[in-house]
């Protein structure tokens, strides 16, 4: 979970916190005005307490629910039993409706209609409650039917909308293995095509000078520790050949795409390695792909920015890419980033064992940096 999804964890459950506040000191109010403030103390005891369990319900969904429903139950037999206001009341109404709708919302289908038909079953036990000769407020069924068929539509309209996020991101996931799959797979054949061209000259070579044979089983062994490596990554990876396009392995032209980006956008200050250097095909194109898609958010996203660097650099080990931008933070802004792009990169980044980190810099503009492992000593 992102800080930002965390600090609107927090601000909701604040705001859910002082809405329970409110329905308990209103219902403690109205029952002292009508019966006495003493007749208050269980129903509003609890009120409290299912309160508390749906303040914590992700931490356990079911059990909480379940609590939650058998406290309310006890409140309405005591309610029953000694003439008391009619439970569940308003505050506890609210606290079970965030329960029903919490567990339809996130749990399986099974437990979540098990849970929301607990919801109901109190729904009836507050029918019998009505019904029974206490003088009990006449508005307490309506208000705990409306809450349930609330917290039941809401919860099944966010489990909706959140299976749709869930598999637009596995989509984007999945076209984005393809299409390293498919990268991958020219890549090894071509390493593979090599190795059969240089087997075939070192049958040649052998009949006229066997002391050169060593030279091409060299070319073999390299060819081939090249195909295994990439040949690694592939697996897992589940690919759909059908009308796929050529996959380029040779080295992309990030000045181009900067140049590209600067009729339109705000200018780009590229920083590339000094000394021309080698790497893996898949790492090259990765390198093109995260520069493109970070130039594409700030020109959706940042084109109040005044500039833009784009920084890759090569450790011994590893290539890492770094795309800033000084635009002035804005609302809309943090809606929009972390889109299915960027999943799409940090699906691409991590089959290729690396990391990807994106976010707001200190202060203003935004932030993308991937690292890369090459997984040899040196340059290729």
């Amino acid at each position: 979970m992102s800080v930002r999804d965390r600090l609107l964890s927090v601000v909701a459950t604040a705001g859910l916190a002082v809405a329970f506040l409110a329905a308990i000191l209103l219902q403690a109010v109205a029952i002292a005005q009508t019966w006495g403030a003493r007749y208050w103390l269980a129903g509003g005891s609890a009120a409290v307490v299912v309160c508390l369990l749906a303040l914590v319900r992700q931490r356990q969904r079911t059990w909480t629910a379940v609590a939650g429903f058998g406290i309310a139950g006890l409140a309405i037999v005591a309610a029953r039993l000694f003439h008391l206001p009619t439970e569940p009341g308003p505050a506890m109404a609210l606290a079970l409706a965030v329960l029903v709708g919490s567990a339809v919302r996130a749990l399986p289908p099974a437990s979540a209609a098990a849970l929301a038909a607990g919801g109901l079953a109190v729904v009836g036990g507050a029918y019998l409650a009505v019904r029974a000769p206490t003088s009990g407020p006449s508005g307490v069924l309506g208000m705990n039917i409306i809450a349930w068929l609330g917290a039941v539509t809401v919860g099944l309209a966010l489990r909706l909308q959140d299976d749709r996020a869930a598999a637009a991101t596995e989509k984007v996931r999945h076209d984005e293995r393809l299409e390293l799959a498919r990268e991958l797979h020219d890549v090894v054949a071509h390493h593979i095509t090599g190795m059969l061209i240089q087997a075939q000259a070192a049958h040649i070579v052998a009949r006229r000078n066997p002391r050169q044979v060593t030279e091409s089983l060299a070319g073999i062994e390299a060819a081939g520790t090249e195909a295994l490596r990439a040949m690694r990554r592939v697996v897992g990876l589940l690919r759909d050949t059908e009308d796929a396009p050529p996959a380029s392995a040779g080295p992309e032209q990030l000045g181009v795409l900067v140049e590209r980006f600067n009729r339109q956008g705000p200018p780009v200050r590229l920083q590339v390695p000094d000394e021309r250097v080698t790497w893996p095909p898949e790492v090259t194109s990765t390198v093109y792909r995260i520069v493109r898609e970070a130039l594409t958010n700030v020109a959706r996203h940042a084109r109040h920015a005044h500039g833009v660097t784009v920084t890759v650099d090569q450790t011994p080990s590893a290539v890492t890419v770094e795309v800033t931008d000084d635009a002035p933070p804005t609302a809309p802004r943090a809606a929009h980033r972390g889109g299915y792009g960027l999943i799409g990169m940090r699906e691409r980044v991590e089959t290729l064992g690396g990391t990807l980190l994106a976010g707001p810099r200190p202060g203003c503009g935004w932030s993308i940096l991937a690292t890369l492992p090459i997984h040899d000593g040196r340059s290729r």
